[in-house]
């Protein structure tokens, strides 16, 4: 189990593992709003690491048949999403979710919607292998990299060896999602001291989210997630619903609950919800204000708001306000190891 620390940073309180604290801090200069990268000690930053990391990010060849990479449901042109409602994987194969952001990712421990990963190393293997995601093999998918002495070569630098494992390509592919970050938005400009950086409906807005809608209960600190899993309803509705977090810990306080996003580019990254069925941000705000969907797990926390169509209209302006810097200045590659 992770013992948690807590940091004060930016007059928010933010829980970080234990096992981060002692960790190499060199790494990344990050943007305004943000806290230094605490990177796993036996998964230390090197600008060496990113570099292979981002290859292994964008290379189509860790699929089963080279057209699927981690790029495929979480790309830079949608915000590291894919902007589809359910990705799409090998094969033209659907999943049942849609595909959650990559930034900042580096802020949380658990991954996925059902926070099934406890890091972002264990994330990275689970796609390479799902069959209607990448569709391939840990084994092929070494042997493959193996064939290539460009990557041998890389990984020798990286990690002391040319002999590649998963581990090692979890390792990089991880180190460089945790370099995907964004702030230096409007609002941390704002809270920096520049009254100026929000426009009179996102000042509005602000208030709103903090006030009447108390949408920071579960969207706080730097990153604007408690990374806590909360049932609203979402699909709930249906004959066979997403059991969720259920699925995971076979507790029955978890039906139907998902993790919390961040809210950090969300105007970037329609559609809304685990399963893309919401698809812009003013009709999330209707969904939040109506109280969700009711179930038998409905959070207690999702309560009828009452706002108004001002009101409604100056949270949407606010949350693009949220809108970062960082993420944009990372390059796709042009060509890959031979």
């Amino acid at each position: 189990m992770n013992v948690l620390r807590f940091v004060l940073a930016g007059g928010f309180m933010l829980a970080i593992p234990a096992m981060f604290f002692g960790a190499d801090p060199q790494g990344p200069k990050v943007p305004l709003g943000l806290l230094p990268i605490q990177f796993p000690k036996d998964n230390p930053y090197s600008p060496e690491k990113v570099e292979l990391g981002r290859l292994l990010y964008f290379d189509p060849r860790l699929s089963a048949d080279g057209t699927v990479s981690c790029a495929s449901c979480h790309h830079p042109k949608f915000a590291y999403t894919d902007g589809d409602a359910n990705s799409k994987g090998i094969k033209g194969q659907r999943g049942g979710r849609s595909a959650p952001t990559v930034i900042n990712r580096a802020y949380s421990m658990a991954q996925f919607w059902d926070g099934r990963a406890t890091s972002l190393e264990e994330q990275a293997k689970g796609p390479i292998q799902n069959p209607i995601e990448m569709g391939n093999t840990h084994e092929a998918m070494v042997n493959s990299l193996r064939r290539l002495d460009g990557y041998r070569g890389m990984f020798k630098k990286v990690f002391g060896t040319d002999e590649i494992t998963v581990d090692h390509v979890a390792k990089a592919i991880a180190t460089f999602e945790r370099t995907v970050l964004s702030g230096n938005s409007a609002y941390d400009k704002f809270k920096a001291g520049d009254k100026k950086a929000l426009t009179d409906a996102q000042y509005r807005g602000e208030h709103v989210y903090f006030g009447k809608a108390k949408c920071d209960a579960c969207h706080e600190g730097i990153n604007f997630t408690s990374n806590s899993y909360n049932n609203l309803g979402v699909g709930s509705d249906r004959p066979d619903p997403d059991e969720g977090r259920f699925a995971v810990t076979k507790n029955a306080a978890d039906w139907g609950a998902f993790k919390t996003p961040t809210l950090r580019d969300i105007a970037r990254t329609a559609p809304y919800m685990h399963d893309g069925s919401i698809k812009t941000l003013e009709e999330v705000v209707d969904f939040y204000d109506k109280g969700g969907i009711p179930n038998k797990n409905l959070d207690e926390k999702m309560k009828k708001l009452n706002l108004t169509d001002q009101e409604k209209k100056d949270l949407v302006e606010f949350l693009k306000a949220l809108n970062g810097t960082s993420w944009q200045s990372i390059q796709e590659p042009t060509k890959f190891p031979q």
